[in-house]
């Protein structure tokens, strides 16, 4: 009976035992399972929280690209920016409408706009055209000719309006005060006014400066009020105006017609035929002279661009190390230690700023009034000598 009873409660204890071993080893399953889904859904968290962090992080390219680009809006602080009208001549006829659409739902302009003929959309400050499945329609694209006013353009009647200003009123205080020490607005501009006669125009182009002096000061105030108006942070400042290589290819092309339109017979003469060398040589040097008649405006319009624009991605980059040694609020520490440093700079390059912008329009007017100079110049009794003892 003993023996009988026994084989039951050892088959009892078996099964007890594997029942425990079964459910511990269901309760260590479960345990895992929920350890694993809970370290994926940290990883997950983490993973989205990176993302998240990515997103948002500082982009100092971008900054820099946004603050030296043209835009269709003025951009003054945070999400608030200034509308401009957009203007587009395309296949179908004009449409004029407000920038405004562009962000009404959001900050960097990936909205979508349907004006009377196309639906229009904003990718990096470019106007394109939508098709009936949303892509961009690239023949249509193609034929827009857009004459908005953009933060260039605008700055730009701002510079017109500024100069105006000041010749209207230097030249209204001048006829009241006529013979009188200059007063007011007059006292600084008109010293400005006579450094570009007496030490521009006439050393560099002669007896026949006062043809081009209305040109030359048009060019030298536009140029340095655009460059100052670029330093200031705020509207109506803030356009890279002279930095855009529209403007400065406008301005070359100006120098350029002037000067070719006011060549005499010495300057032709010296482009196609120097004196006193000999006809073979001429072969070689003739292309070279004429191929520097075209260098001369590219030489003005790269160096007004390269350096403007040059001067404003400095002063942007070091004011960009604040925030990426900040790392966005992580390392306030040394966000702060650098961003001392980076003050420091930046405040001496923009009065170093200050400066560039009276060199560059000093430059530029300088380089012009050499080229009207060249092109005036009257033969000299050697040159006219050897020219005629060529032919």
């Amino acid at each position: 009976m003993f023996s009988l009873s026994f084989q039951p409660l050892s088959a009892n204890a078996e099964e007890h035992g594997s029942a425990v071993q079964a459910a511990d080893s269901g309760m260590l399953h479960q345990h895992t399972t929920t350890v694993g889904e809970s370290s994926m859904a940290q990883a997950e968290h983490h993973v989205e929280a990176d993302h998240a962090q990515g997103s948002h992080a500082f982009d100092p390219g971008h900054m820099i690209t946004e603050h030296i680009s043209d835009a269709h809006d003025w951009h003054l602080w945070g999400h608030t920016h200034v509308p401009l009208p957009v203007i587009l001549y395309t296949d179908k006829g004009i449409e004029v409408f407000s920038s405004a659409n562009f962000r009404s739902h959001g900050e960097h302009g990936l909205n979508d706009y349907t004006g009377k003929h196309y639906t229009y959309r904003l990718e990096d400050e470019e106007v394109v055209i939508l098709n009936a499945e949303g892509a961009i329609d690239e023949v249509a694209t193609a034929g827009i000719l857009d004459i908005s006013i953009t933060k260039n353009v605008l700055t730009m009647f701002i510079v017109f309006g500024l100069m105006l200003f000041l010749f209207i009123s230097v030249a209204g205080a001048y006829k009241k005060r006529q013979g009188q020490a200059p007063k007011g607005l007059q006292s600084f501009i008109e010293p400005i006014i006579i450094f570009v006669r007496d030490d521009l125009a006439k050393p560099s182009i002669g007896k026949k400066y006062e043809k081009f002096m209305p040109y030359l000061l048009t060019v030298f105030f536009f140029i340095w009020i655009a460059n100052l108006l670029g330093l200031i942070p705020v509207l109506p400042g803030g356009a890279n105006m002279t930095g855009n290589i529209a403007i400065t290819l406008t301005l070359a092309v100006f120098s350029f017609i002037i000067t070719t339109i006011n060549g005499n017979k010495h300057y032709w003469g010296h482009i196609f035929a120097m004196p006193g060398v000999p006809v073979w040589v001429l072969f070689l040097l003739t292309p070279i002279e004429i191929l520097g008649v075209f260098l001369r405006p590219f030489v003005l319009m790269i160096r007004l661009f390269a350096n403007i624009t040059a001067g404003h991605i400095i002063a942007l980059a070091f004011f960009s190390l604040i925030f990426i040694f900040g790392k966005g609020g992580e390392s306030v520490g040394a966000g702060v230690g650098v961003g001392v440093a980076s003050w420091l700079f930046t405040v001496f390059m923009m009065f170093l700023e200050l400066l560039v912008a009276f060199l560059q329009a000093y430059v530029f007017t300088l380089l012009s009034a050499i080229y009207f100079g060249s092109a005036v110049e009257e033969a000299h009794h050697h040159d006219e000598h050897e020219l005629e003892h060529a032919h």
